[in-house]
């Protein structure tokens, strides 16, 4: 039985999903809440209609105030998405390295130094909704109807907290989160600059940015999705525009910088795990595991 490191490394990262609007394909963690406040979350995008692949790790505190940390240029990536609802950006070298099918480690470099241990597992939960998703007609995944009883099921037998699949990103965007295939992350343990974060549990209140709510517990999923619109920050080529004097709606302060939006790159999965082409070399920022 193929492990989520095999669907994971089977993403063709030459294929860019159809249709129109801005579009995505690769893995992700949605989100997960830790013990002390603080959350993280995961994009490793494979596949992208507006550029080169990357990976962003995306980093709350206590105070409720977000930085994202990304392997390549902001304009490139998903900070230039969400600024107006983030404090601060980074560009530095980050890692994924698998250990097992189930196992991984982000290392995020200076300055952010984060480390981050996850494992992943099948739940009856989690079989169910991948059974059903497998076969689906592929024509339903863009059905509203249909993303509201995934919202639903991951809400009532996941416990994230409330879904939202489709909605506004901050700046203004219309964003389709479309998740092919998930498991639970069963175990996580993680450092910023040293410090222990605690252990995974949920938020007095769910964190959000724009209409996209981080699960109250971890997911890990293989994605598409959809971005549309013209958002609040300027150009769709992602201009930047320094020191807008937009606060940040959550922590009112200043942000770095602002630009348009995209619900954070989720990735693409295989209608079934029958029907997974050959694995594709991994990204150099995906290094191979070791087997």
């Amino acid at each position: 039985m193929k492990e989520p490191l095999d669907f994971a490394r089977s993403i063709n990262p030459s294929t860019v999903p159809g249709g129109g609007g801005d579009r995505f394909s690769g893995y992700a963690v949605l989100g997960l809440p830790f013990s002390s406040g603080h959350v993280l979350a995961l994009r490793r995008i494979e596949a992208s209609s507006i550029g080169a692949a990357y990976t962003s790790v995306w980093q709350r505190d206590p105070d409720g105030r977000w930085t994202f940390h990304q392997n390549v240029p902001p304009e490139q990536s998903c900070p230039r998405y969400f600024g107006a609802a983030i404090s601060e950006h980074t560009t530095e070298p980050i890692r994924i390295d698998w250990s097992d099918g189930h196992r991984f480690r982000v290392t995020v470099g200076a300055p952010g130094e984060i480390m981050w241990d996850v494992r992943l597992a099948a739940t009856p939960a989690t079989r169910i909704m991948n059974a059903a998703a497998s076969v689906m007609p592929s024509r339903w995944w863009e059905k509203r109807v249909v993303l509201s009883a995934m919202e639903a099921a991951a809400r009532s037998i996941l416990g994230t907290g409330q879904m939202n699949l489709t909605g506004r990103t901050p700046n203004g965007h219309a964003f389709m989160g479309i998740p092919r295939m998930i498991w639970r992350i069963a175990e996580s343990r993680a450092t910023i600059r040293g410090v222990d974060v605690g252990t995974p549990a949920p938020l007095d209140q769910q964190a959000t940015l724009g209409d996209f709510r981080i699960p109250q517990r971890g997911i890990f999923a293989l994605f598409t999705s959809v971005l549309e619109g013209q958002g609040n920050g300027g150009a769709s080529g992602g201009v930047l525009a320094h020191q807008s004097g937009r606060k940040n709606p959550v922590s009112g302060t200043e942000p770095r910088w602002r630009g348009t939006v995209t619900p954070g790159a989720f990735p693409a999965s295989p209608t079934s795990p029958e029907s997974e082409s050959a694995p594709s070399p991994d990204a150099a920022a995906v290094p191979a595991a070791p087997r």
